[in-house]
């Protein structure tokens, strides 16, 4: 019996410790919005990832990894264009663990949104980005970064 709980309290403390040095903690964010034309900007979010740990994609490849997803609070002031697009070199490589190819980036990647004001009044896009980082040796948890951009003049 103390074997046991001996085996649940280690098991805990590594836990914790992996809590404590998540995702979160491999990537700095960045949140900009530039002016295209009148009432229509591009929003940046760019991840700047730490050491050997990579990011996914926003299509990841396959079921396993938590691909990056970015989620809009809806602003009436608001309308997104399109789809989000990423700018950097994205890696496909079949990760066996994964059981076959997945899409992440090294270093850094941005995350684009294009969005339309419907009035010429700032305003701010707000949102949360979910992510998970990996490197060749571990996975660490998900991690959920909240972001407030200003749009307008």
């Amino acid at each position: 019996m103390k074997q046991v709980l001996l085996l649940i309290v280690f098991a805990s403390s590594i836990f914790s410790a992996s809590a404590q040095t998540g995702s979160a903690k491999q990537v700095k964010w960045d949140f900009s919005a530039k002016k295209l034309a009148d009432k229509k900007y591009e929003v940046k979010m760019t991840a700047t990832i730490a050491g050997t740990f990579h990011i996914y994609a926003v299509n990841a490849g396959v079921e396993g990894p938590v691909p990056t997803t970015i989620t809009f609070t809806p602003n009436p002031l608001i309308a997104l264009q399109g789809k989000i697009s990423e700018q950097g070199k994205k890696i496909t490589k079949v990760e066996e663990v994964w059981g076959g190819k997945v899409n992440f980036f090294e270093k850094s990647v941005s995350f684009v949104q294009i969005v339309t004001t419907k009035t010429a009044v700032k305003t701010n896009l707000n949102g949360k980005i979910e992510f998970m980082v990996c490197n060749d040796e571990v996975c660490l948890p998900p991690s959920e970064v909240p972001f407030k951009i200003q749009i307008g003049n």
